[in-house]
């Protein structure tokens, strides 16, 4: 099933989109359709080595593509901040941004370059921060922002009573509250924009289930193998009862592009289970319809990030 899902990308002549986690993976698909529709993308990425390497692919599969990199670790607020500084400088509006970067489960508890819970960090603050900070660039181009969420935030809450997980830890419960609450900040960025007449349209994607780098082997969240959890994925993909890298990309490449999208909603593989299959809008989980939760996700977050709305 997931093999044969594909979608119709509009032309993207003349709009400037931004990609997280574009360096592999969901992201580098998501850029690559992207830069071929016409776009000029901008990879924000860690490793410069892998960034390059993206950079070649995705000029092979798109030749001519207007595609570059810049420098982002997600886990480093002061990193968020010279990343938009970079881009307030070159004072060009931002036409989309794909917030698909994350981080899931490292098996201990780390902490990012602030103090944060790796996940919390990386998966919400980083993200929402750079939101916040390109927010004049994003007003101009009267952006699509696509805030990538999980699956697994349709079970679980946001865990005030300990955001960075400092008394105790469980990997999974920690990915669930940061999905949840980006979700609910993105969430909160339609209100806010339809409210205040940015013209920013916020919407949120997940990718359903397939065999990424997330769960694989990653000596820098401190996992040296492979979790049992993708190689079931890999084996499940085989058979296509979830998806592939490719198609879990749709969901958000959909969510960028279509003119059908509306601010507040989320999208997300249409098919059994919304594991795989082509994007459909799906109902909004319950951990994500508070209005309440998703002020005080603002408000929190922007305390914490250090940024206001400008």
């Amino acid at each position: 099933m997931s093999r044969a899902t594909d979608i119709t990308v509009p032309d993207q002549s003349g709009r400037r989109a931004v990609v997280t986690g574009g360096s592999d993976g969901i992201g580098l698909g998501i850029a690559t359709r992207l830069a071929a529709a016409g776009a000029e993308v901008v990879l924000p990425v860690r490793n410069p080595r892998k960034g390059e390497a993206a950079l070649a692919a995705i000029r092979t599969s798109a030749p001519g593509a207007d595609v570059s990199l810049c420098a982002l670790d997600l886990s480093s607020l002061d990193s968020v901040a010279a990343l938009g500084r970079t881009l307030l400088d070159e004072d060009r509006p931002v036409h989309v941004l794909v917030g698909n970067a994350g981080v899931m489960t490292p098996p201990d508890r780390r902490t990012t370059a602030d103090g944060f819970e790796l996940q919390l960090g990386t998966n919400h603050l980083g993200h929402a921060a750079l939101v916040l900070h390109l927010l004049p660039l994003l007003r101009a181009g009267r952006a699509r922002v696509v805030s990538q969420i999980s699956i697994a935030a349709a079970r679980g809450t946001v865990h005030w009573d300990d955001l960075s997980w400092e008394r105790s830890y469980d990997g999974m419960a920690a990915y669930r509250s940061s999905k949840i609450a980006y979700g609910l900040f993105g969430l909160e960025l339609a209100r806010r924009s339809e409210a205040a007449g940015w013209g920013i349209t916020s919407v949120l994607s997940h990718p359903g289930v397939a065999p990424t780098s997330l769960l694989a082997a990653r000596p820098e969240v401190g996992r040296a193998d492979d979790t049992r959890e993708v190689r079931l994925i890999r084996r499940l993909s085989a058979w296509g009862i979830t998806g592939t890298p490719t198609s879990a990309g749709l969901p958000a490449l959909h969510a960028a592009t279509s003119p059908d999208v509306e601010g507040g909603r989320l999208y997300g593989p249409g098919g059994l289970g919304h594991l795989a299959g082509a994007p459909a809008e799906q109902r909004l989980y319950r951990s994500l319809r508070s209005t309440d939760e998703a002020r005080r996700v603002w408000a929190e977050t922007e305390r914490l990030v250090g940024v206001r709305a400008a």
